[in-house]
């Protein structure tokens, strides 16, 4: 069995920064991209947001040149999908989907979290085209146009009291026939001229040429007074919520409810020894690439530290 020093677990802001830290600190660090190279990102139309870069680059560029800062220190990149984990003692064991087994003296997990979808073929013919499922990454370039929100929830009311700052329009696309969010986040939609609340409906396709242009809608669907009409928006956020791919370490890292990984206070220490997580896995707040890319930063330094106080 392959024995490495410093094992991490997915790619995107975190994983590549976590890779850069770890490889100039002689860790050796394999890096197993997983499932979506360059992370959720990579289906982000254009970031402005991002430090050292004035002019706006799309998330793919972005991660595309932070691989290749991790490829230019030599760090071991692969592919593969880790299926299985034993952290119960070390080295830590795991299993990738093409059969290879590793051990390794410290871990650092930075396997994101994914968007929930409505689960709608015209979400993946229009991503990156109108389609988004983070109003803090996109919302800049509908100002002054008209968007949706769907989801009923804090993040839905959240990202649409954000969006309302943005764009001329804002509507909640919303299930139920009330919200489920926080008293005070309520208060701020309805308070908002900008954001209208269409309740009991649901979104049942998009249309447009080259990019949104607008929503099929269904309102009361099933009902003897449902009705079907067409809503014209220029962009089409979700706001339902994120999965976060925390599955395989569920047995012996301690999650919260939704399943984001509990780290110590400001640390991105896990509550097994020497295992560490970093970026959207371990955030259910800020789900920001500088933020993933800081929390990188950290677990590669704590997992330094770690292997130098016991001595691998």
């Amino acid at each position: 069995m392959e024995h490495i020093r410093c094992l991490i677990i997915g790619s995107g802001p975190a994983g590549y920064t976590a890779a850069i830290y770890a490889s100039r600190a002689n860790l050796s660090p394999v890096l197993y991209e997983g499932i979506q190279p360059g992370g959720q990102l990579t289906i982000t139309d254009m970031v402005e947001n991002f430090p050292s870069h004035p002019e706006e680059i799309t998330g793919q560029e972005l991660m595309d040149l932070m691989r290749e800062q991790v490829d230019k220190f030599g760090v071991d990149i692969r592919q593969h999908i880790a299926v299985k984990a034993d952290l119960s003692c070390p080295p830590y064991k795991f299993t990738f989907d093409d059969n290879t087994e590793v051990e390794a003296d410290t871990v650092i997990i930075a396997t994101g979290a994914s968007a929930k979808f409505l689960g709608l073929a015209d979400e993946e013919k229009y991503r990156g085209q109108g389609v988004s499922a983070c109003a803090t990454c996109d919302g800049f370039f509908y100002r002054k146009k008209v968007v949706a929100v769907v989801g009923g929830g804090d993040t839905a009311c959240g990202e649409a009291s954000y969006l309302a700052g943005l764009a001329s329009k804002v509507y909640l696309i919303v299930r139920k026939p009330y919200l489920r969010a926080s008293k005070i986040l309520q208060e701020r939609v309805f308070e908002n001229p900008k954001i209208e609340v269409l309740f009991e409906t649901q979104t049942e396709g998009l249309y447009g040429e080259g990019g949104v242009e607008g929503a099929h809608l269904v309102h009361r669907k099933g009902e003897s007074d449902e009705r079907h009409y067409d809503l014209p928006i220029d962009g089409f956020f979700l706001a339902i919520g994120h999965t976060p791919n925390s599955s395989i370490f569920k047995p012996w890292v301690n999650t919260d409810e939704t399943g984001y990984i509990i780290t110590e206070g400001n640390s991105p220490k896990t509550n097994v020894p020497g295992v560490f997580a970093a970026g959207d896995v371990a955030d259910p707040d800020y789900r920001q690439a500088i933020v993933a890319a800081g929390s990188g930063c950290k677990a590669a330094m704590e997992a330094e530290k770690y292997l130098a106080d016991n001595k691998l």
